[in-house]
């Protein structure tokens, strides 16, 4: 019960309801038990005894009986699926919540198929547990213990030959529940594998086509459902094995029953209405016992369940809020880097030692190859990660002294991978400041080059676009991504490869406006063109996660460096082309 410890802060707080469905199930169960009472007074009081004028008054009694219990049932299964409803919607609100907190580090290797699986499946299969399976057990031991109870006023001999069946009984239901549980979560596993391998595919659809890979994904998609297949195929053979197992020992307990039972009846020591609500009794307890095995499969599933969605709610959150961390500030946007060291899980320094000061309005430019380490000083300025060694500051004050929605409320970031949001354009400009007005979002687009371009779609701004921004191209997704930093009007504004999606005459173009929105803010430019970089006011190139070089774009020619070799291969083509041809 572990696990389902972890999870009670989400429906301890709608514990009444769940009370409320066992007190209606307590009646159900009672009334369940009145049955076999009822059939007992009609054979040995009415049929036997001659009492036939009570006939009418026990069938009165009897619809009377089953009326109660028809509302009780009602009750009982309505407020049980209230229960797992409200539990599961606080949960998948906390899921979601936490996912939002988790830091850069966790998504490294998570698999959004899995995440998926986890956040629908296991949910849903918490809540079926929740709804009917927790009160389904507990309904189990009330009806034991109450005809136990009833029998053992019948005849205390009869009962103990009935009950001593039992111990093997709870013997299979225990191996039962041992092999089921690892078959259970190893059937989440394979389902989240499924769940990735189709939305691997479906987002990589133009890859898959464009190299004619449709092959090599059915035949990857069919590897994982053939292992989903044979995990399920492995659970209904535990299923299958046991069942019959306890639906056998629960009949030897029904022979053992009829066999005694007709002696007591014969040796005048048990009343024929007593061995028949005996007999009744025990088929209303055996048939929960035997259904005790379905109980424990719902309670393996939902503990498999539980246990991967505390893989999520019990991730540390690395990157947090400090407690007087300062919000709601403004900040001016100097930036320095003192010794600052990162090293990625079982991977060598991304940058080590890094040592730099970008003053507020200053333009600075991080070059190198790739894996050189140039991301990750973005990366470690926003607080997705935090430094193993060193420390960055902002306006002399430390990252974590200010909290995560100040800090980045504050930068402007324009990542390599333009991602937008099945909305409208309009909401995809204003998605890091809502309260926006339509001025701010116009002028945002226009000084990205996008307004032109946004004019001509078929409802302008409110054009609803498809899932990543399906439906513009490249380049145009990269200008809506560059007017949304800019309409969130920050101090620090972050251009990792920006313009890596547009030709020249385009980059040239955004370059002329951002110079504009540069102004006054403190300016990191990731580029892999030296193009970009030429106006920058200090530029650091590195490799290896260190800076091998640093200064202007002149001065690094002169150095004749890393960087004097790349604008050589750069500019080197464009000197052929533009050369006049020799006419022999």
């Amino acid at each position: 019960m572990k696990t389902f410890k972890k999870l009670r802060h989400f429906y301890w707080p709608y514990k009444k309801v769940f009370i409320w469905s066992l007190a209606a199930m307590l009646l159900m169960t009672a009334i369940t038990v009145i049955y076999p009472i009822i059939l007992q007074i009609t054979i040995d009081e009415i049929v036997i005894g001659g009492r036939y004028q009570l006939v009418a008054w026990v069938s009165l009694g009897f619809i009377a009986v089953m009326a109660v219990k028809g509302t009780a049932t009602f009750f009982h299964q309505y407020l049980g699926d209230l229960f797992g409803i409200k539990s599961v919607y606080r949960l998948r609100n906390g899921l979601y919540g936490k996912l939002q907190k988790l830091p850069f580090s966790y998504y490294d290797n998570a698999k959004t198929g899995d995440l998926m699986s986890r956040l629908t499946a296991d949910v849903e299969g918490l809540r079926f547990f929740l709804s009917y399976g927790l009160s389904e057990l507990i309904r189990f031991v009330l009806l034991v213990a109450i005809s136990l109870s009833v029998m053992f006023y019948y005849s205390v001999p009869l009962t103990l030959v009935t009950i001593a069946v039992l111990p093997f009984l709870a013997v299979a239901v225990y191996r039962f529940d041992k092999r089921v549980h690892p078959a259970f979560r190893g059937i989440r596993k394979s389902f989240a594998n499924l769940n990735t391998k189709v939305q691997e595919n479906i987002s990589g659809i133009n890859t898959v086509k464009s190299l004619s890979r449709e092959d090599f994904q059915i035949s990857g998609f069919n590897k994982a459902n053939q292992e989903y297949r044979a995990t399920f195929l492995q659970t209904s053979s535990i299923w299958s094995t046991y069942f019959p197992l306890m639906e056998f020992i629960g009949n030897i307990c029904l022979v053992a029953l009829l066999s005694y039972g007709g002696y007591l009846v014969m040796q005048n020591q048990l009343n024929p209405g007593e061995l028949v609500a005996f007999f009744s009794l025990v088929n209303y307890m055996m048939w929960p016992i035997m259904n005790l095995g379905f109980v424990i499969n719902m309670f393996s599933q939902a503990k498999a369940s539980g246990e991967r969605l505390l893989d999520i709610l019990e991730k540390e959150e690395d990157i947090s809020d400090q407690v007087h961390a300062l919000t709601n500030q403004k900040l001016a946007g100097d930036v320095e880097f003192k010794r600052v060291s990162l090293r990625y899980v079982n991977e060598d320094h991304a940058v080590r030692g890094i040592n730099f000061t970008a003053e507020r309005g200053k333009i600075v430019g991080l070059f190198g190859p790739t894996g050189s380490g140039k991301s990750t000083i973005t990366q470690l300025l926003t607080r997705f990660y935090s430094p193993e060694d060193g420390i960055i500051t902002i306006d002399g004050k430390a990252l974590t002294d200010y909290s995560l929605k100040t800090l980045r409320s504050n930068i402007g970031v324009v990542l390599q991978e333009s991602f937008l949001f099945s909305s409208t354009i309009k909401s995809n400009i204003s998605y890091g400041k809502p309260d926006a007005s339509m001025q701010e979002i116009v002028e945002a687009a226009k000084r990205a080059q996008a307004h032109d371009f946004i004019k001509e779609l078929p409802d302008g701004y409110d054009t609803m676009l498809g899932e990543r921004g399906m439906g513009l191209s490249g380049g145009q997704k990269q200008r809506i991504a560059i007017a949304r930093a800019i309409c969130l009007n920050p101090s620090i504004l972050i251009l990792d490869d920006a313009t890596s999606a547009v030709d020249m005459e385009t980059e040239h173009q955004i370059q002329l406006a951002l110079k504009e929105v540069m102004k006054g803010r403190t300016t990191f430019i990731i580029a892999h063109r030296i193009s970009s970089l030429k106006h920058a006011d200090e530029i650091l190139v590195l490799n290896k996660g260190e800076i091998c070089e640093r200064g202007t774009h002149e001065e690094l020619l002169v150095q004749n460096g890393y960087y004097k070799r790349i604008y050589d291969l750069q500019y080197q083509d464009l000197k052929i082309v533009n050369e006049p041809h020799q006419v022999g």
